[in-house]
């Protein structure tokens, strides 16, 4: 029996399962290892001050290495662009939609001064480029406590990720889902990542599960965070898409305080993900967004 390991929260737990009837639907048998993680711990910590890669991951991490379990299932955007020595992406399972939701009416209705909630610093900049009258706060916690605190009155809206929400079965509470060129999604957003050891048995059970198509966009995207060098935490937006062998990938870097921002998009083949996604992010620098994520 191989052992999945992920968070413990509802949407966590939620993609591991979604994961777990795929391999057992294969004819592996799997059971799911709850991991708590340092981002688990630090649910009340401000969005500036959490800091470091793999907040999300290390611990779950640990445990692959370990042998304790054989697969980790993460959100795409929660991991690292940078995997431990020994470990590798077995899987990039189809992608759900990757764009930005608000919750609580759609944003152009909101009232003047209206306090909105997101956990991510690159919607906070969003936000604040889109409308610059808003209370604009960071929120943390589960789906669920942020949801509740919008229903308490607590904040007018919140904005998060729609593939979550959909995942859980509260697609009819959106408001309003953001196209790309409006609010540009996380890196990786929508996508989970099968994590596993670079060969034995988590590795061949995971592989088969792997989506060719959300693969490329989602490697390009990858690559142009691993050479600005940003984290989940850091407001960078990418959006890859794929036209038959054409790739298309928009990136864009966000002053936090939502003063600035830098974007550019590109196109290149298929074949080469990795090279676009370093492309767009050598002309985002260029074009100043080192000064942004120094500041």
């Amino acid at each position: 029996m191989l052992v999945i390991g992920s968070r413990g929260s509802q949407l966590a737990l939620w993609q591991a399962n979604y994961v777990r009837e795929r391999l057992e639907a294969r004819g592996t048998e799997c059971r799911i290892e709850v991991i708590k993680t340092t981002g688990d711990k630090i649910q009340d910590v401000p969005l500036n001050e959490v800091g470091g890669k793999g907040v999300f991951t290390k611990e779950i991490e640990e445990a692959l290495l370990d042998r304790r379990i054989d697969l980790a299932v993460h959100s795409m955007k929660d991991l690292p662009t940078e995997l431990p020595k020994g470990l590798t992406i077995a899987a990039i399972p189809q992608r759900a939609d990757p764009n930005d939701a608000i919750v609580g009416g759609k944003l152009r209705h909101l009232k003047h001064g209206a306090t909105v909630g997101t956990s991510s610093l690159r919607r906070i900049a969003q936000l604040k480029l889109l409308r610059r009258d808003l209370n604009v706060q960071a929120i943390r916690g589960n789906v669920d406590t942020r949801i509740n605190k919008v229903e308490r009155g607590e904040y007018d809206a919140i904005v998060l990720a729609a593939a979550g929400l959909r995942r859980l079965g509260w697609g009819d509470i959106i408001s309003e889902v953001f196209r790309p060129d409006i609010m540009c999604p996380a890196v990786g957003q929508g996508a989970l990542a099968i994590e596993t050891l670079e060969e034995g048995p988590g590795y061949e059970a995971g592989a088969p599960l792997d989506h060719p198509w959300t693969r490329l966009p989602v490697t390009a995207e990858r690559a142009m965070q691993a050479e600005l060098g940003g984290g989940c935490q850091v407001p960078i937006g990418a959006f890859g898409t794929l036209d038959n062998t054409e790739l298309f990938l928009t990136g864009a870097v966000f002053a936090p305080d939502g003063s600035a921002m830098i974007r550019y998009t590109a196109t290149g083949e298929c074949t080469r993900p990795a090279e676009l996604g370093r492309n767009v992010a050598k002309v985002l620098l260029k074009r100043g967004a080192q000064d942004i994520l120094a500041a």
